[in-house]
């Protein structure tokens, strides 16, 4: 049991290991103040998001972008008051998603599709706000490397929670493997919060088809069936002036589910790399509560315990820490806690996704 324990925490911190080598292989990007010269289209499929779509709105409103450049299709998906767009600088529209799949939001996308005119397509949640510069240096680099598809990273816009920290630090576990796996050219994983590519990609992959089925997933078997076609056209844009702000979940409960559905789509990755990366991080969690058990009934030594859970929790900072310093400049919080808590959470998370429902925008989704 114990040398099988070890076993798997050995393969766990060489996958970390690498993901971290990855991290440092894509290089930091800086615009470089070009002339704007790509046209884009913002998708914001939403439901309910009065409060929200207002402060995002206004975020577009301050892009340091020509406004003739980029326009925003709102795409309702039967949300139970109708939200009224009120004046902008900029072209917006808002359109009712027509359902024809078990994805929600994939269906806003493709819905959203039939309306744009512009060569690229940028999606962003409702309950985000963007950056200044977001589209500007979403250009630059389109405009400096041959490619049709560019993924961006996401970070919380926290208060001073133990839930909100403990959000953080997971999400940016997510954006450290995201951009770990594009630096070792096995990308498999991004945010639709933050996500760009061309319209002509995205029929050439025949849009969404092949995973209709699954409830979320609108960006990362995108990705995936992009890089599987045309793996030198995907690139993952590190840049700070491209970060894009989103709420954490409010409560407990909310997050739950929110990780589930996360998790109930990594058994149908068609990323060889991801599944198998997958498996090792969950097995890296599930070992860690084990070995805990294992002490509390005194079958492990507590000297034995202290060096299993000091060689996951030190690989773990590393990543999280330059993943960290890179999106927000400031120190982790809470993270001996969190890095304790994380393994029970994530493991329970894994589990019930193989096999039960989850709530999403007030309806019950079916793994």
């Amino acid at each position: 049991m114990i040398l099988g324990l070890f076993f798997i925490l050995a393969i766990y911190v060489v996958s970390i290991a690498l993901l971290i080598y990855g991290f440092f292989r894509i290089k930091t990007y800086q615009k470089q103040n070009l002339k704007p010269k790509n046209s884009f289209t913002i998708i914001v499929p939403f439901r309910n998001e009065k409060e929200n779509l207002p402060i995002l709105l206004e975020s577009f409103s301050n892009l340091n972008y020509p406004t003739d450049l980029f326009k925003v299709i709102l795409v309702d998906d039967n949300s139970d008051e109708k939200f009224h767009i009120s004046h902008f600088t900029f072209d917006v529209s808002q359109i009712d998603n027509i359902r024809v799949s078990n994805s929600p939001k994939k269906d806003a996308i493709t819905t959203a599709m039939q309306h744009v005119k512009t060569d690229w397509v940028i999606t962003t949640d409702a309950d985000c706000i963007v950056p200044k510069n977001w589209l500007l240096t979403f250009d630059n680099y389109i405009e400096e490397n041959k490619i049709s598809m560019l993924a961006g990273a996401v970070i919380y816009k926290c208060g001073n929670s133990f839930l909100d920290h403990f959000q953080q630090l997971d999400l940016t576990s997510l954006q450290g493997a995201t951009i770990g796996s594009f630096g070792l050219n096995k990308g498999f994983m991004c945010n639709g919060a933050n996500f760009a590519y061309t319209k002509s990609l995205f029929e050439s992959l025949n849009g969404f088809e092949g995973n209709d089925k699954i409830a979320s997933g609108d960006d990362v078997f995108l990705l995936q069936k992009a890089i599987e076609k045309f793996p030198n056209q995907v690139h993952y844009l590190k840049a700070h002036d491209a970060i894009v702000t989103t709420k954490p979940t409010e409560n407990w409960k909310a997050l739950f589910h929110q990780r589930v559905r996360w998790a109930a789509k990594t058994s149908s990755y068609n990323s060889i790399f991801g599944k198998f990366l997958g498996l090792i991080v969950f097995f890296g969690n599930l070992s860690f509560v084990i070995g805990f058990f294992l002490l509390l009934v005194g079958i492990w030594p507590y000297p034995i315990f202290v060096i299993f859970a000091f060689s996951k929790v030190t690989i773990d900072f590393v990543l999280l820490s330059i993943t960290n310093q890179f999106l927000t400049k400031t120190k982790i919080k809470s993270l001996l806690l969190n890095s304790l808590l994380y393994p029970f959470f994530s493991s329970t998370v894994a589990l019930y996704s193989l096999f039960g429902s989850y709530e999403w925008k007030d309806r019950q989704f079916k793994k």
